[in-house]
């Protein structure tokens, strides 16, 4: 559903999108037709493909064995994201996480760069959340021959992260009342690919975590246990 709100962003870019799941066929046309996706949706019912993308969730039991973890392949860049806790408490803090791996010889421009456009994870502002620095991994540096430069960059893995706090706001005590809320974090990750000779166009990618806040433990223990 995510990447069907998003494709006629990726499309503006030149970007198609295809996604992979280890659903049967008849399960991919039955959720495709009822959400009305329009993109490929690709069978891999014995995780084959998923397994030599190294994104085979290997814990994953029972019906959800040989599912894969949230993963994006876009052009120059694998992201895959992930999230320290899925359910929290207000008052908790929780790191968002955006690993990325680069084809070899391919490179970002890391954010402390001068002249050039620097990968950049921006995420919207969202209420109840309190947003800290984000946190980007020490750059390298690289001689550019073709320019006689010398210009901080990322290459291969690394990964950039955001911790968030749930603000312990009268308004999101009063709606945990009821239950739990989730709420959805979402944002974009720019970055402009380069390899040793060229520089491709500037691109971004739609990046969401979803975060199940439950409502604080009210109950005390019973009075012959207490602090005294």
């Amino acid at each position: 559903m995510q990447l069907q709100n998003a494709k006629q962003k990726f499309e503006a870019q030149g970007l198609k999108l295809a996604a992979i799941s280890y659903d049967s066929p008849a399960i991919l046309k039955d959720f495709a037709e009822r959400h009305n996706i329009d993109f490929p949706l690709l069978a891999d019912p014995n995780s084959e493909i998923i397994n030599r993308f190294h994104v085979l969730n290997a814990q994953a039991k029972g019906m959800n064995k040989g599912m894969a973890f949230p993963g994006f392949f876009f052009a120059h860049l694998r992201l895959t994201l992930a999230q320290s806790d899925r359910s929290v408490i207000p008052g908790a803090r929780v790191s968002l996480i955006a690993d990325v791996e680069l084809p070899p010889d391919v490179h970002v421009y890391s954010p402390e760069v001068q002249g050039y456009k620097p990968i950049q994870l921006n995420l919207q502002e969202q209420a109840g959340i309190e947003f800290q620095p984000v946190s980007y991994p020490s750059s390298k540096v690289l001689y550019l021959e073709a320019i006689k430069e010398h210009v901080p960059v990322f290459d291969g893995k690394f990964r950039i992260s955001q911790d968030v706090t749930v603000t312990p706001s009268k308004e999101l005590v009063s709606a945990l009342a009821s239950g739990g809320k989730t709420i959805a974090i979402a944002g974009e990750l720019k970055y402009q690919a380069c390899d040793k000779t060229v520089c491709f166009p500037p691109s971004s990618v739609p990046v969401k975590w979803q975060l199940q806040i439950l409502p604080l433990d009210m109950k005390r223990s019973p009075e012959a246990i207490r602090h005294k």
